[in-house]
C-alpha cells in the first residue's frame, strides 16, 4: 500500500530533516511530514552563526535548503501535511492528517516548538498589527521606527540586532538586570547605540487602537509602572513544543516536553523523540541534527527486531 512505510518523520525542521536524509541513506521507505515548509523555526532567525564549518555564518535558508535538497536526492518523500492525530494501529502507528492518513512501522517525531505569548492585554487583539514573534518577517516594516523587543535570551538578542538594520530605536525589556545571552551577542547590544536596555521591567500591557502605539511596563523593585512609546513589539520569552497532537500517547514533562532516554526512545516503543520537541539541556540547530541521526540509527535497530 503507498500510505505504509518504514518510517514516518514528524516535522521537516533540522532535527527531521537531518533524521530524513539518515534514513535514506539507510533505505527506509521514509515520509516527511511538515505542516508549513521545511526549515523550521530556524528560518526565523537571518542567520546562523554557531554551525561548525561556517566561520563567516550561513544564512538559515541556505543551510535547511541545502539539508532537504539532500534528503530529496535520496529519494526521501516530503509532503505539506499538519498531523492531526497519532494512534496504534494493529502492527504499526497511524498518522492522521486533514488529507489522508499513513502507517509507519516506527515514528520519530521532530516537531520543534511554537513561539510564548505573553499573555497580556492587548497582545491577541494587536497580534500582525505591531505585536510580531519574528523579526526576520516583519523587521523591515519598522525602518526609521520606534520598536520594543521583550526577552533577555539569545534569541531576543539576535532580532534586537537584526532589527537594528531598519529600527530608529529599540527599547530591549527584560525582567532581569542582564541578559542570558551569550557575552558575544550581549556585547553587541551593549555597543550599538540604538539599543536601550529596559531592565528589571515586564509588559503589563500592549496598546493601540488599530495598531501598537505603547508598551506599559512595570519595575519588578518598585512595582512603578511607565508607558514606553513605540511602534512594534517583538516578543521572545521562550517556546512551547508543539507537542499537543500527541494527547496522552508518550510521557511529556510539565512544559509539554517529550520524554525520551539517550536513544530517542519515548515510553512507546517505535516512537521516537527528536530536536526542540525534546526534553534536553541545550536546544540548538546541531543538537537538533544529532538527536535526529541518533534516532533513525535507533530506531533502525527497532525495526530491524520487529521485522
Amino acid at each position: 500500500m503507498e500510505n505504509k512505510y518504514d518510517l514516518i518523520i514528524i516535522g521537516g525542521g533540522p532535527a527531521g530533516l537531518t533524521a530524513g536524509l539518515y534514513a535514506g541513506r539507510a533505505r527506509l521507505k521514509t515520509l516527511i511530514l511538515e505542516k508549513l515548509s521545511c526549515g523550521g523555526q530556524i528560518l526565523l532567525t537571518e542567520t546562523v552563526e554557531n554551525y561548525p564549518g561556517f566561520p563567516g555564518g550561513i544564512s538559515s535558508s541556505d543551510l535547511m535548503g541545502n539539508i532537504e535538497e539532500q534528503v530529496m536526492k535520496l529519494g526521501v518523500k516530503i509532503l505539506e501535511e499538519e498531523v492531526k492525530q497519532l494512534e496504534k494501529a494493529a502492527v504499526s502507528w497511524r498518522i492522521k492528517t486533514a488529507q489522508a492518513q499513513y502507517d509507519a512501522k516506527a515514528v520519530i517525531v521532530a516537531v520543534g516548538s511554537v513561539p510564548k505569548t505573553l499573555g497580556v492585554e492587548g497582545e491577541k487583539l494587536l497580534m500582525g498589527k505591531g505585536v510580531s514573534y519574528c523579526a526576520t518577517c516583519d523587521g523591515p516594516l519598522y525602518r526609521n521606527k520606534t520598536v520594543a523587543v521583550v526577552g533577555g535570551g539569545d534569541t531576543a538578542a539576535e532580532e534586537a540586532l537584526f532589527l537594528t538594520r531598519f529600527a530608529a530605536k529599540i527599547f530591549l525589556v527584560h525582567r532581569r538586570s542582564s541578559l542570558r545571552a551569550t557575552e558575544i551577542l550581549a556585547q553587541r547590544l551593549k555597543e550599538n547605540t540604538k539599543v536601550s536596555p529596559v531592565w528589571n521591567s515586564v509588559v503589563k500591557e500592549i496598546s493601540g487602537q488599530n495598531k501598537v502605539e505603547a508598551i506599559v511596563i512595570k519595575d519588578a523593585n518598585t512595582g512603578k509602572e511607565e508607558k514606553l512609546f513605540c511602534d512594534g513589539v517583538f516578543i521572545y520569552v521562550g517556546r512551547s513544543p508543539d507537542t499537543g497532537f500527541l494527547a496522552n500517547l508518550v510521557n511529556l514533562d510539565e512544559h509539554g516536553h517529550i520524554i525520551t532516554d539517550t536513544q530517542m526512545r519515548t515510553s512507546q516503543a517505535g516512537i521516537f523523540a527528536a530536536g526542540d520537541c525534546r526534553k534536553k539541556i541545550l536546544r540548538q540547530v546541531i543538537t537538533a541534527c544529532s538527536d535526529g541521526a541518533v534516532a533513525v540509527h535507533c530506531a533502525q535497530q527497532y525495526l530491524s527486531k520487529t521485522q
